[in-house]
């Protein structure tokens, strides 16, 4: 392991990269402990204290802390990501989207040009929510959070965070482009990886405190174990469908003859499912509490509320619905079969073609199911033993599966693109028996 990173360093084209992907998310980490202007830190740090436990700290996760401190990065990547489900959607109802996405590069770059201005339409409306929102928080003292508000702290402060939101896209894209991994999905790793040590700190602080036992730490540090342990497993268990390849003579050479497989992942989506599912989920529990003395949206945030039933089975069943969408769209088991055929391929016992396009689809849809149904039991299942244990909710949010399934979702594939690099170069991987299954996803 410590020889395979020591290679990484021996490929200037790798290491630039790699240098650039670390500086880029500093940059973003610098700017998500920036505040926001006006805002009163003291009153805010009160506020944020009785507020442990709610959908804002699941929010805070995801933002890496920039919440918390009403940053100027307080509205994150889920502006981004919201765009990025609905131009995925679209593109499956709207002919001309439909076209653009089959026009290879220009298309490509057409719909993310329109998913920027997505972007930048739910940063606005999101923006304009917080903001009249500070305005009325307060500390458990009767101090505003807003040191003076007003149209100019208003006009400022949506400005602010709306380009926050576009400079985080734009630092993601820049990854994605000239570093190593999927920027928007490292910056999600980011935020929660470094809560981290917090959280780990807080786990002591409990224990010495006697507010947590030490069979539950032990049991909070299994469990997370477990969960790491299972969700590798998992992420590169493949069906592997036998293809044979018929010998075919080209002048006097012999090609074909061989006997290969198919490999198809059990989990194809990989954490795509979640983040998608958990932006869908917090959407409307945030804007639900930019009006808190409405009574209809205050039931809505307290039925999407972690911990509720109606909660759990709806996130459950958005992932489901992600795995199979983006399991659709990046998959097409007719060109995969048309392929083959040309190719000499086929699968013993099915016949070439579309008899061939079935059966794969129909194994992908059984797999699919099986990995989606294992993604919703990790994200959801292991929060209520994490409360048994009298674990406080931010640790539930930490060691709960889905930012343990992010985390290390994220963590292999950018491993895979690293370990691609190596193997390019005759560099050995980062084990000398088998090679980690990367996937190279893309959130656009």
């Amino acid at each position: 392991m410590l020889r395979s990173i020591t290679d990484i360093f021996k490929i200037p084209e790798l290491k630039k990269k790699i240098l650039f992907t670390l500086g880029i998310l500093a940059a973003y980490r610098v700017g998500a402990a920036i505040p926001t202007p006006g805002i009163d830190a003291s009153a805010l740090k009160a506020f944020f204290e009785t507020q442990r436990g709610t959908i804002f700290g699941f929010l805070d996760m995801f933002s890496g802390g920039a919440l918390n401190r009403l940053s100027i990065f307080s509205l994150g990547v889920m502006p981004y990501i919201n765009a990025s489900i609905i131009m995925s959607l679209l593109q499956t109802a709207i002919p001309y989207l439909e076209r653009l996405s089959k026009e290879g590069e220009f298309g490509r770059r057409k719909i993310t040009q329109i998913t920027r201005y997505g972007t930048l339409l739910i940063a606005g409306i999101q923006a304009f929510g917080l903001t009249f929102w500070m305005q009325s928080m307060k500390a458990p003292s009767g101090a505003s959070i807003v040191k003076s508000a007003g149209l100019s702290f208003q006009l400022i402060t949506i400005l602010t965070l709306t380009t926050g939101t576009v400079f985080i896209m734009w630092l993601g894209e820049q990854i994605t482009e000239k570093g190593v991994g999927n920027g928007i999905s490292l910056i999600i790793f980011a935020g929660i990886v470094d809560r981290l040590p917090a959280a780990v700190g807080n786990v002591f602080r409990l224990l010495r405190s006697e507010e947590m036992t030490l069979f539950g730490v032990l049991f909070l540090a299994a469990l997370a174990f477990g969960i790491t342990a299972i969700v590798v497993w998992v992420e590169q268990a493949q069906r592997k469908i036998p293809v044979q390849y018929a010998k075919r003579i080209i002048g006097r050479r012999m090609y074909g003859g061989q006997s290969t497989f198919l490999p198809l992942k059990v989990d194809q989506s990989g954490v795509i499912a979640v983040i998608f599912a958990v932006a869908i989920m917090m959407f409307p529990a945030t804007i639900a509490q930019f009006f808190p003395n409405v009574g209809l949206m205050q039931k809505i945030g307290g039925f999407l509320r972690p911990g509720q039933w109606i909660y759990a089975v709806m996130y459950g069943g958005l992932i489901i619905f992600f795995c199979y969408f983006y399991t659709a769209i990046t998959f097409n088991p007719s060109d995969l079969a048309e392929n083959m055929k040309k190719w000499g391929g086929f699968i013993p016992g099915i016949r070439p073609g579309q008899s061939t396009a079935s059966y794969i689809d129909r194994v992908l849809t059984r797999i699919t199911l099986a990995g989606a149904l294992f993604v919703v039991c990790i994200a959801i299942l292991p929060e209520y033993p994490i409360v048994w244990v009298n674990a406080p909710p931010s640790l539930a949010n930490i060691f709960g599966g889905t930012a343990i399934l992010i985390v290390v979702g994220v963590a292999l594939d950018t491993i895979g693109q690293i370990e691609s690099h190596l193997i390019m170069r005759h560099y050995e991987g980062f084990m000398k028996k088998g090679r980690i299954k990367g996937r190279y996803f893309n959130i656009r």
